[in-house]
């Protein structure tokens, strides 16, 4: 069990952004967020997103820095990726 942060690539709300997912449980997802601080409405069904000054904090509690391509593969594998089709529509 491993939770992995992607670098903060993904600019919005005039600042980057990172992913925090775990690559087997959705409850070792949220407790590390919990220990980490973050709130629960980071959450974007089975990602946390967090702003690039945390980023390094995150490693420094063991989440495993990954390329943003390698966050998305071993998401994909554990079964909780949650695809675009699949999330609801944000209306702006």
């Amino acid at each position: 069990m491993t939770v992995l942060v992607d670098p903060p690539l993904w600019p919005r709300h005039g600042r980057s952004w990172s992913h925090l997912v775990s690559d087997s449980s959705l409850a070792e997802l949220h407790a590390f967020a919990e220990r980490a601080g973050l709130p629960r409405r980071a959450f974007d069904l089975d990602h946390y997103d967090v702003p690039d000054e945390m980023h390094a904090d995150l490693v420094a509690l063991g989440a495993v820095p990954v390329s943003a391509g390698e966050l998305i593969r071993r998401l994909r594998a554990s079964g909780l990726r949650i695809p675009a089709h699949a999330r609801p529509r944000h209306t702006h």
